[in-house]
């Protein structure tokens, strides 16, 4: 390689997201990945309500309980671990939009519970995922 030789495209990674936006989507992506591969049935994804929203909302493999997740994707640990992002406030807008969710499909009686996946995203693609598995209780 030449001194003013640039590296192609096949030899670096792709970049970050920089946005707010597209790390969260990208996180989300990550986490559905994730899932869909230890056998979980992704059933909606970024369920909107006036109360609030879940990321993903998914049948688990091993007891068939319906799964509210809530998902923290981060560049770095400047701002902190993703997951101490789910705060208690945010926990209430994920069990409002669990609870809508519930009574919209007529899954009233069902076992349910919240996790969190929680994804530090890393430039050459080795992101780190962490599923908390009942990441906290209904808080309403």
């Amino acid at each position: 390689m030449g001194l003013f030789s640039r590296p192609t495209s096949k030899t670096l990674p792709a970049p970050l997201p920089s946005g707010n936006k597209s790390t969260g989507e990208l996180g989300e992506e990550v986490a559905s990945n994730f899932l869909t591969v230890r056998g979980y049935l992704i059933m909606e994804r970024n369920f909107r309500c006036k109360g609030g929203e879940v990321d993903i909302i998914a049948r688990d493999p091993s007891d068939k309980s319906l799964v509210f997740i809530e998902v923290k994707a981060r560049r770095g640990v400047s701002y902190g671990l993703p997951q101490l992002a789910v705060t208690p406030f945010k926990q209430r807008q994920i069990s409002k939009a669990a609870l809508t969710w519930l009574s919209k499909n007529r899954l009233h009686d069902t076992d349910a519970r919240f996790d969190v996946i929680a994804i530090l995203l890393d430039y050459g693609g080795q992101h780190k995922v962490e599923h908390i598995i009942n990441a906290f209780d209904l808080a309403y």
